[in-house]
């Protein structure tokens, strides 16, 4: 075989390859794409994924016969729940106060299933003068001041999958980052190279290797069932912490190498100690570098599901402490598997994908900057 044709192979094989990996990210990111946009709305971003229904009386005289003359705008939806559109500023039910006395703001989007006595959401066939006529009638036993409405706020949104992500991500980042750090100040700065410390290196390197759904059989037997954390955020973020670590040890300690030895031979001979030359010296120089473990850390929270799902649990709300019943919570990763195995909701799990790539792609956007920055301060 020529030279030339060799020239050709090699360039087909690059080219050919290139093409080949673009292509399958395009392919993934517009199937991703395409079926989840169209779920994405203000709705979706900003609202609780479970319908939460509440009782609530709104002062009434026995007058009013429509909800219009409640001050409500609205119409039937598909449900047959009538859906509040727009709730005028002198509306009676700006004064509405739940069963326990508390005052309960009506909002835009909420539907009301029941007037009274009369159930409007199972009038969903009936004739519309049927619908009015019930109103009417739930309306009128407002006699004794107050009229009871049965008020359903509409899920359907990723508020308390977001909340969840976040909180994984501080609590993760708080136990794994000094440990990280720390660990790798030692094996760069103080540890004499030997046995002990090449034994380190090849278990950090083993840990960076070993399957997710491993880690998450290790939190669900040790910090669920052990240390009797149940399904909580706190055993979640514990076993992401130990996944992290390696993350976080590798990188730092790449970056500590990285910063020249006549910084530290400099520092220690004009009488600062190794500490301090630690502390100010060699620690700001590859803070950047920190930086980087630090985000790519968070994308690995972000994307991580498998360990979660045996640690964290799948309930679709906000965790309302660290351990216990209302600890558990799940992840934006979690509910997009739940949507798509238990609920077959194609779009609902794409349409989260979309804000994890985005959430993604903008953590390694911020990498490379720091990245490109941190490598322009070093040449220079």
């Amino acid at each position: 075989m020529s030279q030339k044709q060799k020239d050709s192979v090699t360039a087909f094989l690059v080219y050919g390859s290139s093409f080949f990996t673009v292509a399958v990210l395009v392919i993934i990111l517009g199937f991703i794409f395409i079926n989840g946009i169209p779920h994405i709305n203000m709705k979706f971003l900003t609202s609780d994924y479970e319908n939460k229904t509440t009782y609530v009386n709104v002062p009434s005289d026995g007058t009013a016969d429509s909800f219009e003359m409640l001050g409500l705008q609205g119409s039937f939806n598909e449900s047959g729940q009538w859906e509040i559109k727009d709730i005028s500023s002198d509306s009676p039910v700006n004064e509405a106060v739940d069963m326990t006395g508390a005052s309960w703001k009506v909002k835009k989007g909420d539907v009301i299933t029941k007037v009274g006595s009369q159930e409007i959401e199972a009038m969903k066939d009936a004739k519309e003068e049927e619908k009015t006529t019930a109103i009417s009638n739930g309306l009128a036993e407002g006699q004794d001041g107050v009229v009871r409405l049965k008020i359903t706020r509409l899920g359907g949104g990723i508020v308390p999958m977001v909340v969840t992500t976040l909180y994984m991500i501080l609590l993760s980042l708080i136990v794994a980052a000094p440990i990280g750090i720390m660990a790798a100040i030692y094996l760069n700065e103080y540890a004499k190279q030997g046995r002990v410390v090449t034994l380190i290196r090849f278990a950090i390197q083993n840990l960076s290797g070993i399957p997710s759904i491993i880690y998450g059989l290790f939190g669900a037997l040790f910090f669920v069932q052990v240390c009797h954390m149940g399904y909580s955020i706190l055993a979640g973020s514990l076993t992401l912490s130990i996944m992290l670590l390696p993350v976080i040890i590798s990188t730092t300690e790449e970056t500590l190498k990285a910063i020249p030895m006549t910084y530290r031979e400099s520092s220690l001979g004009l009488g600062a100690t190794k500490l301090q030359t630690i502390a100010k010296v060699v620690l700001p120089n590859a803070l950047p570098g920190i930086v980087v473990a630090i985000i790519l850390s968070i994308g690995r929270i972000v994307g991580e599901s498998a360990a979660l799902l045996l640690t964290a649990g799948t309930v679709a709300s906000i965790p309302k402490a660290l351990t216990g019943d209302s600890a558990a919570g799940a992840t934006l990763t979690i509910k997009a598997y739940t949507a798509l195995k238990e609920e077959g909701n194609i779009g609902e799990a794409c349409a989260i994908g979309v804000v994890l790539m985005v959430m993604i792609i903008i953590l390694n956007f911020l990498s490379k900057m720091i990245s490109k920055k941190y490598m322009s301060n070093q040449e220079s």
